[in-house]
């Protein structure tokens, strides 16, 4: 029986692949040594609840392994260099951060048994879409680190030493592999997502809308950090600008609009939960850029002044130019000037960029825009019509991005916590707190029972973009 959420049934495909006679090609599935299919059980709602990563990674395991067999029967050199590094590199790292928006935006926006299948698919191809940024990033910031391991680039220069260009650390044959295996995360994403069937035309037009947005928005971002750097751009608002779409969007507002639609909520609910993304997800960069300069790599996980030697905009180093220039502050700008873009940075001039910064009063500015942000945000969460118990995951979700660094910033970092109880005494104690201001203008759902679906035609808000 075909469930929701699991891909629709289509016609086996015979594998061409090193077949030496394509006629007698048989599916891979059908194949002596694939073995029986394997029936995986729908993943119930309460226990997706409580460990959220651990049951992405579950949906990753079933949804890449059938990907690497499909690969190993095209050629196996191409699974082992490329395939099976792309499943092992989205299964073996990360936060899942934007797994759990989508999933608790899907929770808080009524969704439960129904919906868990479409909405664990759509994250395992979040997941995707991630190692494709990442893997190419690093390529284009010739990043030799990924993870507390090498980057994918790096590994294939270590398994085919001789491909590096003599006298150089380049190694094209790695770099151009590298860009082609994200390429086969982007296109495995997409697969996952055309096959899903989320039960309702409406429901799939908006999640499909989303998720079109989100990759253009994250191309665009990272063209516009690309640029900064290349064209040496010292404007604050085109900071913000490449941190909204190259982090908030896709980090966190996107996902988050995802689940909504996946719940089929409605369009002024997903345009609440969009703008709380949007403050989150780029008051996080903005966090991240100051813990670029000023944090402790133990507890950043990043070399402490990375930003400043690439020659990154950030909006700290934009507001600490601007205020430099109008001053004047002669010294001051001589420091900006001759420290960013120099990749021999030493530690005694990082101390001096960092004086300046905290001088100009940047870093206070920065600050402030923060808090400003993360009180928008909860603005904007409070406003929304959500189910309390699961509301209060997203409002510590949404926290903890935009957390100081230290203790709070290392929890966020660290696997998700057992979930409060979701049930009557738990959301009526949920909702006094996730409404406050509310409770008497917007009606609340109650916690049991289904949200209501959006009528056909009706479409996820786009202003978010």
């Amino acid at each position: 029986m075909h469930r929701p959420g699991a891909p629709a049934p289509t016609p086996t495909v015979p594998n061409l692949g090193t077949d030496p006679d394509p006629d007698t090609a048989v599916p891979f599935r059908e194949r002596p040594d694939a073995g029986p299919a394997v029936v995986v059980d729908a993943e119930v709602p309460a226990l997706v609840d409580a460990d959220v990563p651990a049951a992405v990674g579950r949906e990753l395991e079933r949804l890449l392994g059938e990907r690497v067999a499909g690969a190993a029967a095209l050629d196996g050199v191409f699974a082992a260099d490329v395939a099976a590094p792309v499943a092992r590199f989205t299964l073996g790292g990360g936060r899942r951060m934007r797994s759990r928006f989508l999933w608790w935006a899907m929770r808080a926006c009524g969704g439960a048994e129904r919906e868990t299948p479409a909405a664990l698919r759509t994250a395992a191809a979040l997941e995707l879409i991630q190692t494709c940024a990442l893997v190419h990033d690093d390529v284009m910031d010739g990043s030799s680190r990924r993870r507390g391991g090498p980057s994918f680039h790096a590994r294939l220069v270590a398994r085919y030493p001789g491909t590096a260009s003599p006298g150089t650390a380049a190694a094209p044959f790695a770099n151009s592999a590298a860009v082609l295996a994200g390429d086969l995360a982007l296109a495995w994403a997409d697969d996952i997502v055309a096959a899903t069937d989320f039960g309702d035309a409406a429901v799939r037009y908006g999640v499909l809308e989303n998720w079109r947005a989100m990759r253009t928005e994250m191309v665009a971002g990272q063209y516009l950090d690309l640029h900064g750097q290349a064209t040496g751009s010292r404007s604050a608002a085109r900071a913000i600008r490449t941190a909204c779409l190259k982090t908030a969007l896709y980090t966190v507002a996107r996902p988050l609009a995802l689940g909504a639609a996946i719940a089929g909520a409605d369009p002024r609910t997903v345009l609440d939960l969009c703008a709380a993304g949007r403050c989150a997800g780029t008051a996080f960069q903005l966090r991240d850029d100051i813990d670029g300069v000023f944090g402790d790599p133990l507890v950043t996980g990043k070399p402490s002044g990375d930003d400043i030697r690439s020659g990154k905009l950030t909006y700290l180093v934009a507001v600490a130019l601007a205020r430099a220039e109008s001053r004047p502050d002669r010294a001051a700008l001589s420091v900006l000037e001759s420290s960013l873009g120099n990749a021999d940075l030493k530690e005694a001039r990082l101390l001096r960029v960092r004086e300046v910064l905290r001088d100009t009063g940047a870093l206070a500015a920065a600050e402030e825009r923060i808090e400003r942000l993360r009180a928008a945000g909860e603005r904007r969460l409070d406003a929304a019509a959500l189910e309390p118990a699961p509301a209060l995951r997203l409002r510590a979700l949404l926290a903890a991005v935009a957390a100081p660094t230290g203790p709070a910033r290392a929890a966020s970092a660290a696997p998700e916590a057992d979930p409060p109880a979701v049930g009557p005494a738990a959301s009526a104690q949920a909702s006094a707190t996730t409404h406050p201001a509310h409770a008497g203008s917007r009606p609340v759902r109650p916690a049991a029972g289904p949200a209501p679906r959006r009528p056909p035609g009706a479409t996820a808000d786009r202003s978010s973009r």
